[in-house]
């Protein structure tokens, strides 16, 4: 018996909704119109019997009975598209990755050029974001977040441990005078990231006191670690993130107290989990994290 399948394109359609949660962006992308998409999706649940979106006013959300098939339809796509690339000879696939903004740019950036003479047919996309809905919506196929070891119906793989200590240029160091303990920062401006506990490191080295909120807070840790180095305070320091700052002589340990933390983590789509390009770089990534 002939299996009855459902046109491609309300495939191809379905997917990108689901990507982008938006059927105007999925319209974007396939350029094709909104109407054209609604009626593809439309389409695809007439022809499955269920309902794939809940639509509330202009927003859209998977069903049940959709984010099972999603995973399906993922594989069944990029299987199709591997399939056809080898037919054709164009044989570069395509892999994109997110990393956390100060890890991509401190560590990971460096070492791809490795990855790349070792897989010259994979195509490497490199983003940074600290966001896991972009592995979700299946924007990325692999990330690589901290603290992310529990990421609900994702899979994660741990990277490497981290361990926190405060680091500080030497002209900052200079102008407050010697720090011969942990409870002389109470002069200092703790310069502040929503992912680095401060309040971790005081416990480690036997201080119980908060964090005073002199210093600025960081969204973004580059950014704070630059701070630092321009001397506008003490900030907590991952020991990865700091060897390229130590190597400088832009950064310096005060202490040699670390408090330890979380990890790195990899973290991928069940779907992309099982495609072999993900799972040659996630290999990858966990031997140069050894290296």
């Amino acid at each position: 018996m002939v299996n009855r399948l459902p046109p491609l394109h309300d495939l191809a359609a379905f997917e990108a909704a689901a990507r982008h949660s938006s059927f105007l962006k999925a319209a974007d992308e396939l350029a094709l119109t909104q109407s054209a998409v609604s009626h593809r999706i439309k389409s695809l649940e007439e022809f499955l019997g269920v309902a794939l979106f809940i639509r509330v006013n202009r927003n859209i959300a998977l069903t049940s009975f959709g984010e099972r098939y999603l995973a399906d339809v993922r594989d069944v796509l990029d299987r199709l598209g591997r399939a056809t690339r080898a037919l054709t000879g164009a044989t570069r696939e395509r892999l994109r990755i997110s990393a956390a903004p100060a890890l991509g740019a401190r560590w990971l950036v460096g070492r791809l050029a490795g990855f790349q003479r070792a897989h010259p047919e994979i195509e490497l996309t490199v983003s940074s974001s600290y966001d896991l809905e972009v592995i979700r919506r299946g924007e990325v196929e692999v990330g690589i977040r901290y603290g992310a070891d529990d990421a609900p119906g994702l899979v994660t793989r741990p990277l490497f441990e981290e361990t926190l200590f405060p680091v500080a240029s030497p002209a900052y160091l200079a102008s407050i005078g010697p720090l011969a303990s942990p409870a002389d920062l109470a002069r200092a401006n703790l310069l502040r990231h929503p992912q680095l506990s401060w309040r971790t490191w005081f416990r480690a080295a036997g201080l119980d006191r908060e964090v005073t909120a002199r210093g600025a807070l960081y969204e973004d840790a580059m950014l704070m670690y630059e701070a630092a180095a321009a001397g506008q305070g003490v900030a907590l320091a991952l020991k990865t993130l700091y060897a390229s700052y130590r190597a400088g002589g832009t950064l310096v340990r005060p202490f040699e107290l670390e408090a330890p933390d979380r990890a790195y983590t990899i973290v991928c789509s069940p779907a992309a989990a099982q495609t072999q390009s993900v799972r040659q770089f996630c290999d990858w990534l966990a031997a140069e994290a050894m290296s």
